[in-house]
């Protein structure tokens, strides 16, 4: 098994990868298949947003919607926003 391969193996589902995207959106990184509810709980837990709603929602169409990790095939890019 290559070493980025055993590496994204022993990866958290979701990382937050840019605590802040402009005043209401960040960054993570997460596997393919994960659910918004398991994007938002970390996002919640690891990086507050300091709103009242807290962050709400996760980008999946239009502008913003995920990407390609560049570093790990089986992960994407999504934004989160309040």
């Amino acid at each position: 098994m290559e070493k980025k391969e055993k590496e994204e193996e022993n990866m958290a589902k979701v990382i937050v990868t840019r605590p802040m995207l402009g005043l209401c959106h960040m960054q993570v990184c997460a596997i393919k298949d994960v659910t918004d509810e398991e994007i938002l709980e970390v996002s919640n837990r690891e990086n507050p947003s300091g709103t009242t709603g807290g962050w709400s929602s996760v980008i999946r169409e239009g502008d913003g919607k995920p990407g390609q990790c560049s570093d790990y095939p089986n992960r994407m890019h999504f934004l989160v926003q309040c």
